[in-house]
């Protein structure tokens, strides 16, 4: 099964993320089937990739609690809604 996850970076104190999906079975620093956006909570930042967002979950990809929240905030379930 495939999840979208957050995937850390950046130095000590100062995390930036980036949002991955990933294989269940991987770590959270293992290899990346895709990397679909990029946040950085410190300026509250997100940039997504959502056409490829969109195809993950149509597909079966589930996302976790945090990035399902950073999803929701971007207005991307409504996308998938509409389009349904």
């Amino acid at each position: 099964m495939v999840k979208l996850r957050l995937k850390r970076y950046g130095r000590k104190q100062q995390p930036t993320y980036r949002i991955i999906a990933i294989d269940v079975r991987c770590r959270r620093e293992g290899k990346a089937l895709k990397e679909v956006g990029f946040y950085d909570p410190r300026k509250d930042k997100t940039q997504l990739d959502i056409p490829t967002i969109l195809t993950f979950l149509r597909n079966g990809a589930q996302p976790t609690d945090t990035v399902s929240h950073i999803l929701q905030r971007a207005g991307v379930f409504e996308q998938i809604r509409t389009i349904s």
